[in-house]
């Protein structure tokens, strides 16, 4: 198994819209992404931190069976129309992905 986890830290406003609203239209967006990609086996988007050491308006935490699994996912044309968007509101992205 394949675990993909992306923090995203938000310009504070892009076309009129804060940094909480373009977080609401990036969890919109992302939510939608399991029903259109079967590849994906689990997914969890949040814009409700509880706790954390650096600035985070939103959280994935996905998961694939194998690298291609997540490849394909990254590739997918659904999941490019979330990266233009997010590219257009993001600051900064951290991420990770891991074996398990």
């Amino acid at each position: 198994m394949i675990g993909h986890i992306v923090m995203w830290t938000l310009k504070p406003e892009v076309d009129g819209k804060s940094a909480a609203e373009n977080a609401a239209v990036m969890k919109s967006m992302l939510d939608a992404l399991p029903t259109a990609i079967d590849v994906i086996q689990d997914f969890h988007v949040s814009t409700r931190m509880m706790a954390t050491n650096m600035e985070v308006e939103v959280l994935l935490f996905s998961t694939f069976a194998t690298e291609e699994d997540l490849d394909a996912y990254q590739r997918h044309p659904e999941h490019q129309k979330c990266v233009d968007f997010i590219r257009s509101v993001v600051a900064s992205r951290k991420f990770v992905d891991y074996h398990f």
